[in-house]
């Protein structure tokens, strides 16, 4: 007799979800509702209940942990899910080539190039001008796989740039010459082979009986076609995801995929899982609130075993700084045990780890490096230190050859070696080329750069200056020539970092007060690795924590100024969904009204999506009576603006909204419930 008393935890729905066989499935799993054990259910149930042989099941997810963590559970079940296959998509396509890559002419020991193999492969195929844009021509690779496109295809919607097509070729050719793959390769040579091979497509077919795909939101085009192949007349497909949380259209993902599957696979039943076992009743109105506004959805609504729950608050802060301070102090007084801090942009990690460790709050930084760790922010201090001194071997070589101006290791020994047998500094021995031609040529060019730019660190404000060494150095160009999401993150931390050196003065006393504070700054003691998490939204990704602050909340930092037709409105409001379904208890929102953006001090204005979220899980409550005080044409004053007119109001539900011009001719919004704002009844 089977034991499938697994079956007794699952709600109703879940059930539908795992009861249901024959026509294509799509499970529509909201956050919270208990997907990864729907899925779990279903493999050991076609095991157990009808019979189908594990290994007649593939499972396909995204990350090699989430396989594992999926067959682990699967077995928990049931012993006799031992056998399934369970792989990420890349994975799967190894498994795949292993088997048939000779009909394709790859060797059964083919070699799958990483990142940097590849860069270096495309690196040997470019002239000197093309190297400088060598990030931006990898990533534009990669992301013509995730579309699978060939170097045949038009190419225009991934770079507009005549060189490419022809380098991709010849990326292509080379890369066939070397026998080995690059990952894009693990999904478009499967496809590739299905579709050209049909003998092996009917064996995928009969070995097969059930494709299963979990976070079908974050699959891309290419993986879609795979899908599309491994389908056959008997396969039994079923795919689990949710629309509103596909937030990785910067890495290939597409949401159309899911949204357009009904009508790919035809006959597709549909389940909604909208039980949320995870969230109060308060923040699931509020996430269902702003996630309403999308119109790229299928469609689900939240329902919470978990009723009422604390209201939400919102603060606006007079700056940045003072945001970062302020929820330091409430971690310190409040505590922060299992408690994550959240902002959209890595560079907004800096204020927080800085206020943190004064006040002695121990946090972690999750999914990237700390500020100080992060290798553009140590390029540019590296090159600060080396106009300061120029005998530091430390940061020489880390700046010689970044950006690449052909002055390869073995050169650098020797300017090194030269120095030190002279007591000459690196500077001084780069202005004599004691290494011959290009590579001398190169040193000479470099050396009057640092020449220059120290001639002018005393005729200029620190910051100008900075900005002045940081383009004319490669450095920002440099940057700039990486994949558009990663350009803009290291870009981001770059500008920081100047908008850092605005308060101090200019000249080698004022560099060196700035290098002084970076380095005491970055050496903080950030207690034990247990503290409060610091984590951009798109971490957050399947994690919770019981509660949530949310912070920098602000037009041009979320939604991102980068954000600017409505498919990028849509996917910015679906990663405010999933950070507020992350918080289990507590949800805490706030944004400042002046910021460094992009090296300069900003005055920001709330961010739409705070409009979004209905009143009534708000704190505090709304008063008609003090709606009233802020009629247009009332003078009104801010403690940083100054004086002001209100020149326009409206409502967003029972939450006021007014539209502020200011003497300065400044114009602003304001949520007068969180903004302390003064009407001037008498002049």
């Amino acid at each position: 007799m089977v034991d499938l008393s697994y079956l007794e935890t699952l709600n109703a729905e879940q059930r539908e979800a795992v009861f249901h066989s024959g026509s294509p499935l799509l499970i529509l799993a909201g956050a919270g509702s208990g997907k990864t054990r729907v899925i779990t259910t279903k493999i050991a149930y076609l095991v157990d209940a009808l019979g189908i042989p594990a290994r007649s099941i593939l499972a396909v997810t995204f990350t090699n942990k989430a396989a594992r963590e999926m067959y682990e559970r699967a077995l928990q079940l049931s012993p006799r899910t031992e056998g399934v296959m369970i792989k990420t998509f890349h994975s799967f396509g190894v498994w795949l080539l292993r088997l048939y890559g000779e009909r394709l002419g790859l060797a059964r020991d083919f070699a799958i190039y990483d990142d940097e193999d590849a860069r270096a492969l495309l690196s040997s195929i470019l002239d000197g001008s093309q190297r400088r844009h060598l990030s931006r021509y990898a990533w534009a690779i990669s992301r013509a796989k995730d579309y699978a496109l060939g170097p045949e295809d038009d190419l225009s919607s991934i770079l507009e740039d005549d060189d490419f097509p022809e380098l991709y070729a010849r990326y292509e050719d080379r890369l066939r010459d070397t026998g080995n793959v690059d990952f894009g390769d693990l999904i478009l040579l499967p496809l590739r082979l299905l579709k050209e091979h049909e003998d092996v497509r009917r064996k995928v077919h009969a070995a097969f009986r059930v494709v299963m795909v979990d976070e079908y939101q974050d699959s891309n085009v290419a993986q879609f076609f795979l899908l599309r192949e491994l389908y056959g007349p008997e396969t039994y497909l079923c795919v689990v995801g949710d629309e509103d949380q596909s937030i990785y259209r910067f890495r290939g993902a597409e949401v159309r995929n899911i949204l357009d599957f009904p009508d790919a696979f035809e006959g597709t039943h549909i389940v909604r899982l909208e039980t949320n076992y995870r969230s109060t009743e308060t923040i699931l109105r509020a996430a269902s609130g702003v996630i309403a506004h999308n119109e790229g959805r299928l469609g689900k609504t939240l329902r919470p075993i978990r009723q009422g729950g604390d209201v939400i608050r919102i603060l606006s802060f007079p700056s940045a700084e003072e945001e970062a301070a302020y929820w330091a102090r409430f971690l310190r007084e409040e505590g922060w045990e299992d408690v994550a801090v959240l902002y959209r942009a890595h560079y907004q990690s800096r204020l927080l780890e800085l206020a943190l460790a004064r006040e002695g709050v121990p946090y972690r930084v999750v999914g990237s490096l700390r500020f100080y760790e992060r290798e553009e922010v140590k390029d540019l201090l590296a090159f600060l230190r080396l106009v300061l001194n120029p005998r530091d071997e430390v940061s020489f070589l880390r700046v010689i050859n970044k950006p690449p101006r052909g002055i390869g290791a073995k050169s650098q020994k020797a300017i090194i070696s030269h120095a030190r047998g002279t007591g000459s500094t690196l500077v001084e021995v780069l202005r004599e080329g004691v290494v011959p031609g290009k590579a001398g040529a190169s040193m000479v060019e470099f050396a009057r750069f640092l020449d220059h730019i120290g001639e002018r660190l005393s005729r200029m404000d620190l910051a100008s200056w900075m900005e002045d060494l940081l383009k004319e150095s490669g450095l920002w160009d440099y940057y700039q020539g990486f994949d558009d999401y990663t350009a803009r993150q290291k870009l981001e931390n770059l500008q920081e970092l100047l908008a850092l050196a605005r308060s101090y003065p200019g000249g080698r006393d004022g560099l060196l007060a700035f290098l002084e504070y970076v380095a005491l700054e970055g050496s903080l003691d950030r207690g034990s690795g247990d503290g409060v998490v610091l984590i951009t939204m798109h971490n957050t990704k399947g994690l919770e924590f019981s509660k949530v602050i949310i912070t920098g909340l602000e037009e041009g930092v979320f939604p991102s100024w980068a954000a600017s037709s409505p498919e990028d409105i849509e996917e910015e409001r679906r990663l405010f969904y999933v950070a507020l379904t992350r918080a289990k208890d507590g949800l805490f929102l706030s944004w400042a009204q002046t910021r460094n953006i992009r090296g300069r001090r900003s005055f920001q204005q709330a961010s739409r999506f705070l409009r979004e979220i209905p009143p009534e899980c708000l704190s505090p409550s709304y008063e008609e009576e003090e709606e009233e005080d802020f009629p247009v044409g009332s003078r009104i004053y801010h403690d940083d603006y100054g004086y002001g007119m209100v020149v326009e109001r409206r409502h967003n539900g029972n939450l006021l909204v007014v539209k502020v011009r200011f003497e300065t001719g400044y114009t602003c919004e304001f949520l007068p419930s969180y903004t302390p704002l003064e009407r001037i009844r008498h002049e």
